[in-house]
């Protein structure tokens, strides 16, 4: 299963680098590859067939790759345009991890999975204290920042019900994207390595979803496949 993430990996690392060393022209365009790379992983290492659940996690990918693309450019429009598509692709993996939660995707299991407390409690609180703190200097953005945060919210909540790999995952989304609301509306704000922070743990938040979700599909299918042994004979 892991073959198909290690370009993915490497991409990763070379990105990373290039935040550092330049050219600029390389960071754009490696970013640009990363979602990509992880769409392609999520196809080869799922199992067949492919069901809903797996589409929905390549749409998220696609829909992040679209706010990656966006992102690389300067101006509040392309500001908004990938904020809108990072809103999308929360929802989309919202829709995602309520399935999980439901069934694994395709196959119900035995026990539904339910949002832990802990995640009922951390992010309505992260929430208010995002909008408490970013609110005043967003301006006519306000209502798609807060609608924002509302979706990253709820997706690492539920998230957070469906293993310690996706709620990781989740957990790693709101420190990147909080990160990167600092750097974007706080005045003052000055962090030599923000760059490198947003990228990491947005690189390591996609990875881990894509991975949690694919092992949970492996999951659902094995125990589908999984031989069904006869009843032992009654004795006479």
């Amino acid at each position: 299963m892991l073959p198909p993430f290690l370009p993915y990996l490497v991409l990763s690392v070379v990105h990373l680098v290039l935040l550092s060393i330049g050219p600029d022209w390389s960071v754009t365009v490696t970013k640009a590859l990363l979602m990509p790379a992880l769409a392609l992983a999520v196809v080869l290492a799922a199992p067949r067939p492919r069901g809903a659940a797996c589409w929905l996690l390549v749409a998220g990918l696609g829909f992040s790759w679209g706010g990656d693309v966006a992102l690389s450019f300067p101006g509040d429009g392309w500001f908004t345009i990938g904020l809108g598509s990072f809103l999308v692709a929360h929802l989309v993996y919202l829709a995602l991890f309520l399935r999980l939660g439901r069934g694994a995707g395709e196959v119900r299991l035995r026990r539904r999975r339910r949002v832990p407390l802990w995640a009922l409690v951390v992010y309505p609180v992260w929430f208010v204290g995002f909008l408490a703190l970013l609110g005043p200097h967003t301006g006519a953005l306000l209502v798609p920042v807060a609608a924002y945060g509302l979706a990253l919210g709820a997706m690492a909540a539920f998230a957070a019900g469906n293993g310690a790999m996706l709620a990781a995952g989740g957990a790693l989304f709101v420190v990147s994207d909080s990160v990167l609301g600092l750097g974007r509306f706080l005045p003052g704000y000055d962090f030599a390595w923000h760059d490198a922070v947003v990228m990491v743990s947005y690189l390591a938040a996609q990875g881990l979803i894509a991975l949690g979700v694919v092992v949970h599909l492996r999951v659902a299918a094995s125990r589908f496949a999984a031989p069904v042994r006869p009843a032992a004979a009654t004795a006479r």
